[in-house]
């Protein structure tokens, strides 16, 4: 479970309330029917700052959730990077750098770029209420990604949720990944077309001379077949808020998301990850893997006492040795 940090918590709380709760269900209704179509969630669809304080209220608890998983694989595997500043892409209301903030200890310095003088002033008003001081001393900085050039150095560079609504992605990937000193990510929708994107952008780095941190264990084609897609969950919680906006009665939701990190630096990435969730019985489980040779199935049996107790505790998303 993924938890928002207490502070955006009560900003978000503290936001929303300028709002009455019906103009909010409206524009989280509209919202959600925009996502299903898998148009643009910040694009221009967001039409009035209603559009903005529902996908604050139920959006940006699901990307936050996906970034910060996103960031902690990358701390994980790259220990000894350092993350002293964050370059956000696209940066809607900041929600990325609040995700690094939680992961990255050592992070000083947080540079956004968003094309919506709306998203900024959201932005800037969540850090403000926040009591966030190293997001309320952000550098804020409005263009439009479609015509960036180059963009200043920092050690991590990330597009969460942004290139998928960008048509020139390719072009931009190749400014950010200029300015990473350290590592790049890129999140998208854990969809066909978000994964799409993800595979397309994968092979670019790789030609850019890209390490891939994660979620990939090789360098080579991505094995995943046709009409298939790689994608990862994460859980999160749902606010009272949350649940009245989406009429739903659970605590939580699970995020669906594709993503790819690379370093600028040699990396020992994991030698296979799961990328399914385990289907596990009284006598066996199994689990499917992507590795170095590909897409794999393995089972494992309870008379295997030590890859047993394994398999019983990891999940879709995780390494496996």
């Amino acid at each position: 479970m993924s938890p928002l940090p207490s502070q955006l918590r009560r900003a978000i709380e503290q936001e929303t309330a300028r709002c009455d709760l019906s103009s909010l269900s409206r524009a989280a209704a509209e919202l959600s029917e925009n996502y299903r179509a898998q148009r643009p969630a910040r694009g221009d669809f967001i039409a009035s700052e209603a559009h903005r304080l529902a996908y604050v209220a139920v959006r940006l608890p699901a990307t936050f959730a996906a970034a910060r998983a996103v960031f902690a694989e990358v701390r994980r595997l790259t220990p000894e990077g350092r993350v002293a500043s964050l370059l956000d892409l696209g940066a809607g209301p900041g929600t990325a750098g609040w995700a690094a903030a939680e992961v990255f200890e050592g992070l000083r310095q947080v540079t956004l770029v968003e094309r919506d003088e709306g998203w900024i002033r959201m932005g800037r008003a969540l850090a403000k209420a926040g009591e966030n001081a190293l997001l309320e001393n952000a550098d804020w900085v409005r263009a439009d990604l479609r015509a960036v050039g180059s963009l200043p150095a920092h050690d991590l560079v990330v597009a969460s949720y942004a290139l998928g609504e960008v048509e020139v992605s390719r072009e931009v990937l190749k400014a950010a990944w200029s300015a990473a000193r350290t590592a790049l990510v890129v999140v998208e929708p854990g969809t066909m077309a978000g994964f799409g994107l993800i595979r397309l952008l994968r092979d670019d780095l790789i030609g850019l001379g890209g390490r891939l941190i994660a979620p990939c264990p090789h360098q080579g084609d991505c094995p995943m077949p046709a009409g298939d897609w790689c994608h990862f969950s994460q859980r999160f919680d749902r606010s009272s808020l949350h649940r009245r906006l989406k009429t739903g009665t659970l605590g939580y939701e699970d995020e669906k998301f594709s993503y790819v990190a690379a370093s600028k630096h040699p990396v020992q990435p994991v030698r296979a990850r799961v990328i399914r969730h385990p289907l596990r019985r009284s006598g066996h489980a199994r689990i499917q893997l992507c590795a170095g040779e590909g897409i794999q199935t393995v089972t494992v049996t309870r008379s295997d006492k030590e890859e047993w107790r394994r398999v019983r505790k990891v999940d879709w998303g995780d390494a496996w040795p």
